[in-house]
């Protein structure tokens, strides 16, 4: 009796330590291969008296294989009359190597947008490019023919010239099922995620615009001592312990009408002190930026700032910048002064240079690209019609079943090819149900908004959804969601319903 026991006990034993391990089990690292694109077209407007629309693209693509790509970007006016014309798009292309780092690269964009008045129909277009390109290892330039086509109603329509710069930038992730699972360093040592991690923050924050100067409306009435009110978006990554670069983006949601938003990519340097719970950092960005009424010719600002940082909590700092926002010229001049919430991360690796690591976790993201459908969305003119847009949407995992998200969405159909979002919030998605096949979420979203005569008032809306997941691959699902979307000050009052993909991933933090 006592040998049964002894051995019912032995058993059970080894079975709770495999079930320990097991559940624990080390993530296998997986590495996508992709790269960052800046991109530059002069554009020919339809009145023969206008002049070219300069447009400049910020794009991600990544590779399936070792000859196709598929990603989405971001196009800006910088130059011409159309100060505040943004698109957003999905990027779909082939790349070859012909002769020896010599290449050719075919693909096709396909997105929405509009904005400053521009013959841009519902906001619909089409871009595709032929070009060839060099590969310098770092970095590659390609040159070549493209063409645009605005063919929702709109009367853009150009052959052009085209120029990109490519840079590689992989990553690497593991399974998105895995998120919030916390494993040792002394155990990941062992294997291949034994590398120095790398420095990333995500900041949401509010900034104000004070307008000085001669800065006018379209119009040619002054805006000086008007105050702009935006809600906004930064991401950083870190090149070494001091430098990093960033891109930021944001909207108008009071002070103006609603409508204007701006773009920019830059640099900074990051200074620490106090053992590593303040910062000081020192940014320069250039971008695009209008809409709104606001004036800004061609649409290139440029952004000095300087912003000191204070820890609250463990990797989470409150922001606050005081800088500049304006065109070279200062055409349109501002003042900026900001808030924000940040939050650092160290991952990819288990070896921080500021600290000594003694656990893990793996954080779960989700990239959405989706179609929404607004029923009945009212006009400024007093009458409603649907309207539809691009959205692509981010959404970073708290915990286990909370997620922080951000989005923005850019009008394709409808006649209303200016309007745009940019808004943030909260959401909660279930484990997965029905053989692992089906999960649903509920968030609420909210921020600014407006252009394309869609009736938001100054700006802000909120924006309530809720939906379902069904997984096609380990790290492809298909979205649908229904919700509603009210504007603040304004006479939008919508329902809509949306559709799309969702790419799933965990990546490695280090704390």
């Amino acid at each position: 009796m006592v040998n049964y026991i002894s051995r019912t006990l032995l058993l059970a034993l080894t079975l709770s330590v495999h079930f320990f391990y097991a559940q624990n089990e080390l993530p296998k690292k997986s590495t996508q291969i992709g790269f960052a694109q800046l991109d530059f077209l002069s554009i020919k407007m339809p009145d023969i008296n206008e002049a070219n629309m300069d447009f400049t693209g910020i794009h991600y693509n990544v590779m399936l294989n070792d000859w196709s790509y598929a990603g989405l970007g971001f196009y800006g006016a910088v130059g011409g009359e159309r100060g505040g014309f943004f698109t957003l798009g999905l990027n779909l292309g082939v790349k070859r190597e012909i002769y020896k780092k010599l290449f050719i690269d075919a693909g096709l964009h396909f997105g929405g947008g509009g904005g400053a008045a521009a013959p841009d129909g519902g906001g619909a277009f089409i871009l595709p490019h032929a070009i060839l390109g060099y590969d310098f290892n770092y970095f590659s330039l390609s040159t070549g023919w493209s063409y645009i086509n605005f063919f929702d109603g709109g009367t853009i329509n150009s052959n052009q010239f085209y120029a990109s710069l490519q840079i590689p930038l992989s990553f690497d992730y593991t399974d998105f099922k895995k998120r919030e699972n916390e494993l040792s360093v002394d155990d990941l040592k062992s294997c291949d995620w034994n590398k120095k991690s790398h420095r990333v923050s995500a900041m949401v924050h509010l900034n104000n615009l004070s307008v000085k100067g001669d800065s006018q409306f379209t119009d040619g009435t002054s805006i000086n001592g008007r105050t702009i009110r935006l809600a906004g978006f930064e991401f950083s990554s870190f090149v070494n312990d001091d430098w990093f670069y960033f891109i930021k983006a944001d909207g108008a949601y009071r002070g103006i009408p609603a409508g204007y938003m701006d773009i920019f990519v830059g640099g900074g340097y990051h200074l620490s002190m106090n053992k590593n719970r303040t910062n000081i950092q020192a940014k320069f960005g250039i971008g695009a930026g209008g809409g709104g009424g606001v004036d800004t010719k061609g649409g290139f600002l440029i952004y000095p700032d300087l912003s000191i940082e204070q820890k609250i909590v463990d990797n989470m700092y409150l922001s606050i910048n005081k800088g500049y926002l304006m065109s070279p010229d200062s055409h349109f001049l501002s003042s900026t002064l900001g808030f924000g919430l940040k939050y650092y991360v160290e991952k990819d690796g288990i070896n921080p240079e500021k600290f000594e690591a003694d656990t893990s976790i793996l954080k779960g993201i989700q990239t959405i690209l989706k179609q929404d459908w607004y029923v009945n969305a009212s006009r400024n003119g007093g009458f409603e019609q649907d309207m539809h847009q691009i959205s692509l949407q981010i959404n970073v995992f708290l915990s286990k079943y909370i997620y922080g998200a951000g989005q923005t969405s850019f009008a394709n159909f409808g006649d209303a090819g200016a309007y745009a979002e940019g808004i943030v919030g909260l959401g909660l998605q279930s484990n997965s149900f029905l053989n692992d096949k089906v999960s649903v979420f509920a968030q609420l979203l909210g921020g600014a908004a407006g252009g394309g005569g869609i009736a938001t008032g100054e700006g802000l809306i909120v924006k309530p959804s809720c939906g379902l997941n069904i997984k096609l691959t380990n790290t492809l699902d298909l979205r649908g969601g229904i919700g509603y979307v009210k504007a603040r000050g304004g006479a939008l009052s919508s329902v809509f319903g949306n559709f799309g993909l969702t790419y799933n991933l965990s990546f490695l933090t280090v704390k």
